[in-house]
C-alpha cells in the first residue's frame, strides 16, 4: 500500500462552502464567523491525507465562540494591535482540534 498524501476537495464544494460562509458573516455581522470558520476548517482538513492517513477536524464553533468574542474586544480595546494575534490563535485552535481519523 502506498502511503500518498493529497487533497482530495472538489471546487464546487468549496464554492457552495464560500457562497454560505459570505452570506453567514453579512447576516450575523460577523458574530457568526465561528460557524463559518469550522466549515471551512472541517472541509478542508477533512479533505487532507497525510501519508495515507486521513485528517479530521473535531472543532466546534461553540467551543471558539467566546476564544473569538475575547479576541475581538482585545483587539478593539488595544487599538487594533492584539489583532496581529488573532490568526496565530485561530491557527493554534485549528491545530489543537485536528487529529487522524485512521
Amino acid at each position: 500500500m502506498e502511503n500518498k498524501t493529497y487533497f482530495d476537495g472538489e471546487v464546487s464544494e468549496l464554492v457552495g462552502i464560500s457562497i454560505l460562509s459570505i452570506f453567514i458573516s453579512i447576516i450575523t455581522a460577523g458574530l457568526g464567523f465561528p460557524w463559518v470558520a469550522c466549515m471551512s476548517y472541517r472541509w478542508q482538513i477533512d479533505h487532507t491525507v497525510i501519508e495515507g492517513r486521513r485528517l479530521k477536524f473535531s472543532g466546534r464553533p461553540e467551543s471558539l465562540f467566546g476564544n473569538w468574542i475575547k479576541w475581538v474586544l482585545l483587539t478593539i480595546i488595544t487599538g487594533g494591535i492584539y489583532g496581529f494575534w488573532v490568526p496565530v490563535k485561530l491557527e493554534q485552535w485549528k491545530v489543537e482540534n485536528t487529529s487522524f481519523a485512521n
